[in-house]
């Protein structure tokens, strides 16, 4: 093997030392810039990335705390209204249970008028039927007609409960 001939030795240390020296200077002067912009430039986007990334996210909390409002504000608003409509639902049906007590309580007092209107024409029909029954059943005992005024008298008596 020629690279392990000890008399080519020193030039292929000089030669090893020129090569090393161009590209110790190429990749300094070339190589190395590019790639040092390449890792800084990735870093600025990183950093960017992550600035707008926290932007983002206090956007989103901001807006997330005023859904939470809205959403508050709604839920609060939507209660007042059933409260506001149960209140008037509430006073419709006792304005309605009112007049329907009211209308009950008109429907009985002419009931109670009816019944005590009945009962007195009853009262009266029996009076008067009463009577006849009596001044018949005195006719057929006497044998003549009683007079009718003393028969009527006598029916009063004994329905208001005095005897004749």
């Amino acid at each position: 093997m020629p690279q392990l001939d000890t008399s080519t030795f020193a030039p292929q240390l000089v030669w090893l030392v020129i090569s090393f020296v161009v590209l110790y200077f190429l990749m300094a002067k070339l190589g190395l810039p590019s790639i040092g912009a390449a890792i800084e430039a990735r870093r600025r986007r990183r950093e960017e990335d992550l600035d707008r990334a926290a932007r983002l996210r206090t956007e989103a909390e901001g807006v997330m705390v005023a859904y939470e409002a809205a959403r508050a504000e709604a839920r609060a608003q939507a209660q007042a209204t059933i409260r506001a409509t149960t209140e008037q639902l509430a006073a419709a049906a006792a304005e309605r249970q009112r007049e329907a007590a009211a209308a009950l309580a008109e429907r009985t007092r002419a009931a109670e008028r009816e019944i005590t209107a009945a009962k007195e024409r009853a009262l009266s029909e029996i009076r008067n039927v009463a009577a006849d029954v009596a001044a018949d059943v005195a006719a057929k005992l006497i044998g003549s007609a009683p007079d009718g005024g003393r028969v009527a008298a006598a029916v009063d008596s004994v329905m208001t409960g005095r005897a004749a």
